[in-house]
């Protein structure tokens, strides 16, 4: 059993990171400034965190004692100055490890060529790598481009441009440099794996370890723009224009996507270079072959927060998948899922409103606004759509896979009934009930949730929030009403 320390546990890699360490029986300690950054965090009750500042030496200590291996997850893109910062947080990790007699540094970095002139992100990221293994200590530095997964700014970056322009002018580098994209499955596999041959950076004369890791495929980012537009059903266009400049491609980027201003700028400066493996030095560290970029791109679009986008496509949907997106990713990460969400408290037991939810559709209708209701179906077989036409394939029984008009009953249990749209959408829309005892009473939410493709799913849903509006409102009052009428169940010897 190895006891490591994971700085940078809270950010995007970090967060997936941990939960991999504890399955493998790892010992894990996670520093952080306040032990409150892990409130939420679904494994924070199986590891030790330490308070402490990488800016100040003098609580470090408790950190790195007695620890086998550190791993390096540390950015300061964000802040101001990030270069000075970055530097002194590696000075100040390198001197702790040292003196704690850590024996082994993981740090995760960024391709780039040394020989050239890198942008001040690909530079710091080199930069801190060198520091880091200035000391005692033995590292192995991990060098990745664009990281595929939901949560990872650059993934979360293409997801936002991809999905709201359909066509984008950028500077010609777009088509012409090139980067290797690798999934986040991967990048964890390869910090791993880094973790486990410690010994052989130990026996290096060099004891900086540099890995170049990476999927199958070099592309451009134009080319990865398409990737990701086959996969989501987009289509879209790049025009390539000399005179555009990498500033104001960031100023576009800020104005159409939520990424923080500075970590933007960053990530768009480094597209300027080609980020490419070129060596066999990941080879060497693992016999593993990466996913491809495609696949990658799958796995980060089939989930939207835990509502199932591609529930029949090849794709992993445990949850512990680390492509995708967790509770505690930021705010701006894990793609756009629009919610129109109505609350109502009732007498009724969970019983009676699952009861009559359940018999939704078919000849009793959807409580409230028939008409409303043909229309849309109507519409539905216009566009090639199934309509209302299939009813339901009994009046009472009902199990996943059931067809209810246009929906498909989801999930089914004690406390939630969910449907998913099979009607003609530019999206993926979700209609459910959840049911929670109160008291004496029930409270019972209706959530109609929606995942838009593309510029025109959002254009969709903005403009059917009015029905949506009336129509919504109307159907739970109905439904509780309905449900308070069911008769309770006869009491049993």
């Amino acid at each position: 059993m190895t006891s490591i320390l994971v700085l940078g546990a809270t950010g995007y890699v970090g967060g997936r990171l941990v939960p991999e360490l504890l399955r493998a029986d790892h010992t894990v300690r996670c520093l952080s400034r306040s032990a409150e950054s892990f409130d939420g965090v679904d494994w924070a009750d199986r590891i030790e965190i330490v308070e402490g500042d990488l800016f100040d030496p003098a609580t470090l200590g408790p950190a790195f004692a007695d620890i086998d291996q550190v791993v390096y997850l540390v950015h300061s893109l964000n802040d101001e100055d990030f270069e000075r910062k970055e530097l002194e947080c590696a000075a100040n990790t390198r001197a702790a490890a040292e003196h704690a007699g850590v024996g082994h540094l993981v740090y995760l970095s960024g391709l780039g060529d040394d020989t050239t002139e890198l942008s001040p992100h690909l530079r710091s990221r080199h930069n801190v790598g060198r520091e880091l293994a200035s000391g005692a200590t033995p590292v192995t530095e991990l060098r990745a481009a664009v990281v595929i997964g939901a949560g990872s700014a650059s993934f979360e970056m293409l997801r936002s441009l991809t999905d709201v322009i359909p066509v984008m002018t950028a500077p010609s580098w777009v088509t012409s440099t090139m980067l290797q994209p690798i999934a986040i499955a991967d990048v964890l596999t390869y910090v791993s794996a880094a973790i486990d041959t410690h010994e052989v950076v130990l026996d290096c004369e060099n004891s900086h370890r540099i890995v170049e890791i990476g999927g199958p495929d070099a592309m451009t980012y134009g080319d990865l723009v398409h990737v990701y537009s086959s996969v989501c059903g987009l289509r879209r266009r790049i025009i390539p224009i000399p005179v555009v400049s990498p500033g104001f491609s960031a100023h576009w980027v800020n104005l159409v996507t939520p990424i923080p201003k500075r970590l933007a700028d960053s990530l768009i400066d480094s597209l300027e270079h080609d980020v490419v493996v070129t060596d066999t030095s990941a080879r060497q560290l693992s016999p593993h072959h990466p996913m491809t970029t495609r696949r990658a791109v799958e796995l980060a679009v089939a989930v939207v927060g835990d509502a199932v986008i591609a529930p029949d496509a090849a794709v992993d949907l445990d949850h512990r998948d680390p492509a995708r997106p967790r509770d505690w990713d930021q705010a701006w990460a894990g793609g756009t899922l629009y919610e129109d969400r109505r609350t109502m408290t009732t007498t009724a037991p969970p019983t009676a409103i699952q009861q009559t939810v359940r018999g939704i559709g078919g000849e009793r209708g959807w409580y409230g606004w028939g008409v409303l209701w043909t229309i849309r179906g109507l519409l539905d077989q216009l566009f090639g759509g199934v309509g209302l036409h299939r009813g339901r394939l009994h009046p009472d029984d009902i199990a996943p896979g059931d067809h209810i008009d246009f929906w498909r009953v989801d999930v089914v249990d004690d406390h939630l009934f969910r449907l998913r749209g099979e009607m003609k959408l530019p999206g993926t829309a979700w209609l459910e009930w959840a049911t929670t005892e109160r008291g004496t009473g029930t409270e019972v939410v209706q959530r109609a949730r929606y995942a838009p493709r593309g510029l025109l799913g959002r254009l969709y849903w903005f403009t059917m929030s009015p029905f949506h509006s009336v129509i919504f409102p109307l159907m739970l009052r109905r439904i509780v009403a309905a449900a308070e009428q069911v008769e309770p169940p006869s009491p049993t010897d």
